[in-house]
């Protein structure tokens, strides 16, 4: 008796602190990518817990509401007159999970060994590694466009997207993004096909350990979304902070991207990932090897680099050494980097520059690669922007960017400038103007635009109303084409996981009159298995 009430006595005192120990919410933090007049886009690790109509934090309080999520982004409106820069640091609040108790029945078998019900009492419960979470998002759209000069156009767009993470706390997890379009009204010479419907990522992936993972299907990898969607199986290893991934089997078809076994490829990479409070990068390194009917298409190496520190200063580099040449040699086909740096919370700026160059299937286009190599020129482009926020609730840039070639050819200057009151006073909503000029070899063209945005009804609708002048002067028309557009676009979210959006433009030019209307309802479903 002495044994059983001393195997009592420990489990009180093995599950009090479960009783008194005050349970802190977790959060995931992220950090502020990029600002727009009406949107705010938000950069995390990885958005699995965080759901379409969440709200993200600064300093524990709501400033903003997530309308649309990707797997390491989401884009946001503000709320609560919140205002963010680039860089800024916001936080989402996991749900708290309320501990549990554990109950010690007052009739314990004495029949049973003291030891042995301490033992089975004490003994903890055995976790997997894996958590599931699963979202989704089903949407029906309507595209219709009425004119009195053109023909009339309608269309309906079905698109299906889930991803299935860890399926019952296990190892296999399921991805899958579809999409189906009907054209109902087309041109009477439109001789393509008027139901299309595409597999864009559709897999099965498997963790064989936390450190090594295997997917087959059609799939997108992230550490080498340059290769594009693979038709196959793909393999990712980690060694601490290294990595190595394979690939093989086939890629899409180049005309109706279904599947082709015509088109096998098989490829490699290499990385290296660093995380710290300071610093963060990812640097990845690989090569292809791709064919059409067992001859060489295209053989290229790639190299991806992306890297912020201390949260202020950003570097991306991208680019890709085409290898495969009947002739010898090697052609740099893509090259392309961006630098972002935050000077304060009021100013940042973000410079780039690309060079590109047509990417050559020497089999897919035998009949073309002579006038494909006769135009082998790098379309180059440079781009600066500037963001400012010189007093409360007001932003204001510019940016400019240039495109031109080694020929002088198609070569164009675009200037970008824009203003927004980020919460107007007495009224609310956002006003945001907007002016862009584009001049090239052809063509002069000028903009001008206004546009008013806000919530309404406790954030259950997004109303935007908007103008635009756009006047385009050909160099071989003595008449500018002018034209004016007016546009408003409705959301309107109900039961949480419904939203239906509803767009309408209005455009006219002398006597030509067109309008566009856009409809779609979106369904959204998140399944969290707690344990």
């Amino acid at each position: 008796m002495k044994r059983f009430l001393l195997g009592i006595h420990m489990v009180l005192l093995s599950s009090a602190p479960l009783f008194c120990q005050e349970q802190q919410a977790n959060t995931i933090q992220g950090t502020v990518s990029f600002v727009t007049s009406s949107n705010i886009y938000v950069k995390f690790s990885s958005t699995d817990a965080i759901a379409v109509d969440d709200v993200l934090q600064v300093n524990e309080t709501d400033c903003l509401k997530v309308t649309v999520k990707s797997s390491s982004s989401v884009v946001c409106v503000p709320i609560n007159d919140c205002e963010l820069q680039t860089g800024d640091t916001v936080v989402y609040a996991l749900p708290a999970v309320a501990p549990v108790a554990e109950v010690i029945e007052d009739n314990v078998d004495e029949s049973i060994p003291a030891e042995v019900a301490v033992t089975e009492t004490l003994a903890p419960k055995k976790e997997s590694l894996y958590k599931e979470y699963i979202t989704g998002r089903v949407s029906l759209a309507s595209y219709n466009l009425f004119s009195d000069v053109r023909d009339d156009n309608q269309r309906i767009l079905g698109r299906v997207s889930m991803n299935a993470n860890h399926i019952g706390d296990g190892k296999f997890s399921v991805e899958a993004f579809l999409s189906y379009q009907n054209l109902i009204t087309v041109a009477d010479n439109y001789s393509g096909r008027t139901d299309i419907f595409n597999i864009y990522n559709l897999n099965v992936t498997y963790d064989v350990t936390p450190t090594l993972w295997a997917a087959i299907g059609r799939k997108i990898n992230p550490k080498a979304s340059v290769f594009g969607a693979n038709d196959g199986l793909q393999l990712e290893k980690y060694f601490g902070k290294l990595y190595v991934g394979g690939i093989v089997g086939f890629r899409p078809d180049v005309f109706d991207y279904g599947f082709n076994s015509d088109l096998f490829q098989y490829g490699g990479y290499v990385g290296v990932e660093t995380t710290n409070s300071d610093f963060r990068s990812t640097t990845t390194v690989g090569a292809m090897e791709q064919t059409n009917q067992g001859a060489t298409d295209r053989r290229y190496l790639f190299f991806q680099h992306s890297s912020t520190i201390a949260k202020d200063l950003g570097l991306f580099v991208s680019s890709e050494l085409d290898l495969f040449n009947p002739d010898g040699g090697a052609r740099l086909t893509n090259l392309y980097t961006s630098l972002r740096y935050r000077f304060s919370r009021y100013a940042n700026i973000m410079v780039s520059y690309d060079s590109r160059k047509r990417i050559i299937y020497y089999e897919t286009f035998q009949s073309q690669i002579d006038q494909i190599l006769d135009d082998d020129l790098a379309r180059q482009g440079f781009r600066a922007r500037l963001n400012l926020k010189p007093i409360k609730y007001i932003w204001l840039g510019g940016s400019y960017s240039k495109r031109f070639a080694s020929d002088q050819q198609n070569k164009s200057d675009n200037y970008f400038g824009y203003l927004t009151f980020a919460n107007i006073p007495k009224v609310g909503g956002r006003l945001n103007g907007s002016y862009n000029l584009n001049q090239n070899n052809y063509l002069t063209s000028n903009i001008i635009a206004v546009r008013y945005s806000r919530s309404l009804f406790k954030d259950l609708l997004y109303a935007e109303f908007y103008y635009r002048n756009a006047k385009y002067d050909y160099d071989n028309q003595r008449t500018p084409y002018k034209q004016d557009y007016y546009g408003t676009n409705l959301n309107f979210n109900f039961a949480r996981t419904w939203q239906f959006a509803l767009s309408g433009e209005y455009s006219q030019f002398e006597e030509e009159n067109n309008i566009r209307v856009y409809a779609q309802l979106t369904k959204r479903f998140r399944s969290k298995k707690n344990n």
